[in-house]
């Protein structure tokens, strides 16, 4: 497998891929391991964590620069992840040992007990993204590996040398080589990896995928958390102060480059403020920087994905042959790798794709609405529900409004974030099942109920 350079197009290392019979004899390897890292005492385990956090603190620098170089972020925000990725590292060992531990739940006297276990689930799955490869590999296999399990790895393809550097670190900590497995390869190895008699599936990626995993995992009764796609909207009221808001929501439109599953992908602006707001909004994106990601002031990377190219290009077209207006951008940049301008629409509306169909780069519309009520209908109106949020001066209003939004996460006065403490999921094609948050550490278990009697 050639591990290329999305920002030049230069292959930057090669890499050997796992074929069905790997995958099977690394599972095999996986399930055997699994049953003594069971044994372990939680103290233990706990302790590899520890030691492969403080790897990644030795070497963050390097770290970022292989994340920068096979995915094109800007190198500043690969190690802005690696450092985000510590405390929710820090989280993981703070609060794991309370969310596993027996919980007695009753006791009649002294004759009835009744206790909860968090047992192992055993060997899981986890197939990952390449956008956020340490915070989303993260919210699986630490967790994971802490409640007991085996984990079969498979990074995404686009982000093999950081998958396999994590692996590193996480054996030179004390985890065992037949415990945390690295599997490598497209999707057809992935494909293979979800076959195997695995005891989850936890998948990072698109709804079309993880409609099929959820379809497979579902005929053999096994435990499936599937992080898909978004098409997260954001509603400004009339009460905003428009310059700030207009700088927290295009970063949260273009950080990454828009690659992120949480990124603003559809504005909503009272119409009392839409015009001023678009205004400090474009003066916000004409001051990023597009360029090398490995130039400590560039701001929009490459695109990681070649065939996302022709998702942007197509979205900008249907856009245009509908009617909307475009203010900045709109092309891909000409020359090697992978690249697109920062992109504003406005006179946007749903039957355009760019509001309807996730983009995943950086292209956002803006949409003038009268009030409350239809920026509501038209946040709502959406297959996905990941994450949405709300603008506005009134803390009493936002919390009305925030309570009708069909999401998982939302967010008052901020946006495009992710803490530790908190569950994270979706509702409709954004996925089942949730990670992070005490909630997240639990998922690795299957809890066992004791019934104890005194003779």
């Amino acid at each position: 497998m050639k591990i290329t350079n999305p920002a030049t197009g230069s292959v930057i290392a090669e890499a050997a891929t796992d074929n069905a019979a790997a995958v099977r004899r690394k599972y095999e390897a996986a399930r055997a391991g699994q049953r003594r890292w069971a044994d372990v005492p939680l103290r233990k385990r706990l302790e590899a964590i520890a030691g492969f956090r403080e790897r990644v603190v030795a070497t963050q620098e390097k770290l970022a620069r292989t994340l920068t170089q096979e995915v094109g972020k800007p190198i500043r925000q690969s190690r802005n992840e690696l450092t985000g990725l510590l405390g929710r590292i820090d989280f993981f060992l703070q609060e794991s040992a309370r969310a596993l531990r027996e919980e007695k739940v009753f006791v009649d006297g002294n004759k009835m007990d009744e206790r909860i276990t968090h047992e192992p689930l055993g060997v899981v799955a986890n197939i990952s993204a390449w956008n956020y490869p340490y915070f989303v590999g993260s919210n699986v296999f630490v967790p994971a590996l802490v409640a007991g399990n085996a984990v079969l790895y498979k990074p995404s393809e686009f982000a093999t040398l950081t998958g396999l550097a994590i692996a590193d670190m996480m054996h030179e900590a004390g985890v065992p080589r037949d415990v945390f497995v690295p599997v490598l390869g497209d999707g057809a190895t992935g494909a293979a990896l979800t076959r195997q008699p695995v005891d989850g599936i936890f998948f990072t990626g698109s709804y079309a995928t993880g409609k099929r995993i959820a379809a497979s995992a579902g005929q053999r009764m096994i435990k499936v958390q599937l992080e898909l796609g978004g098409k997260d909207p954001v509603y400004v009221r009339d009460d905003v102060d428009v310059k700030a808001a207009a700088a927290g929501l295009a970063d949260g439109a273009f950080y990454n480059t828009g690659q992120s599953c949480c990124s603003v992908e559809r504005i909503y602006v009272h119409e009392s403020v839409h015009d001023a707001f678009v205004a400090a909004f474009v003066s916000e994106v004409k001051r990023y920087k597009i360029g090398d990601p490995m130039d400590e002031t560039t701001y929009i990377g490459a695109i990681t994905r070649k065939p996302q190219l022709g998702i942007l290009k197509d979205q900008v077209k249907d856009a245009k042959k509908k009617g909307a207006k475009l203010l900045v951008g709109g092309s891909v940049v000409r020359g090697r790798g992978n690249w697109f301008e920062p992109t504003v629409f406005v006179d946007v509306d749903h039957s355009m794709a760019l509001m309807k169909d996730e983009s995943f780069g950086p292209i956002i519309g803006i949409q003038a609405v009268a009030d409350d009520e239809a920026a509501i209908d038209l946040m709502n109106d959406t297959e996905y529900g990941l994450t949405a949020s709300v603008y506005t001066a009134d803390a009493k209003r936002a919390r009305k409004i925030m309570g009708r939004l069909n999401a998982g996460s939302v967010y008052w006065n901020c946006c495009d974030r992710v803490s530790p403490r908190l569950p994270w999921s979706g509702v409709g094609h954004s996925g089942i099942g949730l990670t992070l948050s005490t909630y997240g550490i639990q998922t690795f278990t299957r809890p066992k109920a004791w019934h104890l009697r005194s003779p």
